[in-house]
Formats: C-alpha cells, structure tokens, sequence
C-alpha cells in the first residue's frame, strides 16, 4: 500500500497542533492519572499471566493423573476386598 503524502502531512499538521494546545496538557494528566490507577489495581503483566496460565494448565494435568491413579487403586481395594469376602 503506498504513502500518501498529503496525508502523511496531514497527520504530521494534526500532531504538531496538539502538541501545542492545552490538548497535549490534559493526554499528559490523563496518562498520569491512568498509570496511577493502573499501578494501584495491581495488575500483573502478560507474560506474568501466560506464566500462571501455564502452570496451572500442568497442575490440572497432575491433578487428572493423581484420580485416575487414585480411581485405579480404589478398584484394585474394592476388589481385594471382595474376594476376601
């Protein structure tokens, strides 16, 4: 896709105007504001999330191994228990 100059111009005009108006002002007090709160909700990073996701994806592996070994030795008792009956 090319460039359009006129409207690369036109961006660059856009962002050199709010730059110089009290626009620019409040973006700068509404980031602030904003990473405050942000930091105040402690909230934790993507990588930090796709982490916990992962080891809880293993955990609920373990967890389905952990029952179907405890299912089998609980089949095993019932049976060692009939047949001593």
């Amino acid at each position: 896709m090319q460039k359009n100059p006129w409207f690369e111009e036109f961006q660059k005009n856009v962002a050199e105007l709010i730059a110089r108006s009290p626009a620019a002002d409040i973006e700068r007090n509404v980031k602030a504001f904003m990473g405050q709160a942000f930091t105040r909700m402690d909230l934790i990073t993507r990588e930090e999330f796709d982490v916990q996701v992962a080891l809880l994806g293993k955990a609920q592996t373990r967890i389905e191994a952990l029952e179907a070994q405890l299912q089998a030795l609980e089949h095993r008792i019932s049976i060692l228990e009939t047949s001593t009956n």
